[in-house]
């Protein structure tokens, strides 16, 4: 019984925490037109350097990084902040997955082993964006490359998400921030709804992240987020 009690605690000290959802930027006013006036506080440098002391402190051990604006100068910008801080452990890029060329976009950045994956700002787009032949062509190329495809949606783009993932099953996609339910308003019946379609989806993943964005950033208390996570916890 003792050397079972050593094996768990060694066990537990080879495990490591990872932040799976970081964004590093030289803020510019263009590139992430974004960042309204009621974001006030983001018009600011994000760079490694800043956040490397507080993972430290608290025991984190790495994290990865994702795209913040549509460009593949800031995807470079990306992987060459993982090249030279260690724990950045990946990047999830941008690449114009609609272009002809995506495919030879898509090797050219696999060649560096820090790129795991692709992000459009998709809550941003009409809700069809997703049915695009273009748009599913692009798709079409990651999963051979190991790639995942991280999921940045309203609720309402939901059904077009879920008829998405349904379409690629041996595509690994993540769900971005819970798909961003109305948590100010308390209002998740039509949210839990659709996100319930994915229980049947094994290739979908849902990112425990962005919550205080979407509740009362005045006024919330960890109670806000007890009913969203239930829900995805029975999910996925």
């Amino acid at each position: 019984m003792k050397s079972d009690h050593k094996w768990y605690f060694h066990r537990i000290n080879l495990m490591q925490i990872i932040d799976s959802h970081q964004h590093f930027w030289t803020y510019d006013p263009i590139h992430y037109n974004w960042i309204d006036h009621s974001m006030s506080a983001l018009k600011q440098n994000f760079l490694p350097p800043d956040l490397e002391e507080i993972y430290k402190e608290n025991g984190i051990h790495g994290c990865v990084t994702v795209q913040a604006t549509s460009s593949e100068e800031e995807t470079n910008t990306l992987l060459a902040h993982a090249d030279g801080f260690d724990f950045i452990k990946g990047v999830v890029g941008w690449v114009a997955l609609l272009g002809a060329n995506a495919h030879e976009r898509l090797l050219a950045f696999k060649t560096n082993p820090k790129f795991k994956g692709v992000r459009h700002v998709l809550q941003s787009e009409p809700d069809e964006f997703m049915e695009q032949a273009d748009f599913i062509r692009g798709i079409s190329y990651l999963a051979d490359l190991g790639l995942t495809y991280d999921i940045l949606i309203y609720p309402r783009h939901l059904f077009y998400a879920y008829k998405l993932a349904a379409k690629f099953p041996n595509q690994k996609f993540v769900i971005d921030h819970l798909a961003k339910p109305l948590i100010k308003y308390k209002n998740f019946n039509d949210w839990s709804a659709l996100m319930n379609n994915f229980k049947e989806l094994p290739n979908v993943h849902c990112k425990v992240s962005g919550m205080v964005t979407e509740a009362d950033w005045k006024h919330w208390g960890y109670k806000d987020f007890l009913q969203p996570l239930d829900r995805v916890t029975e999910i996925f």
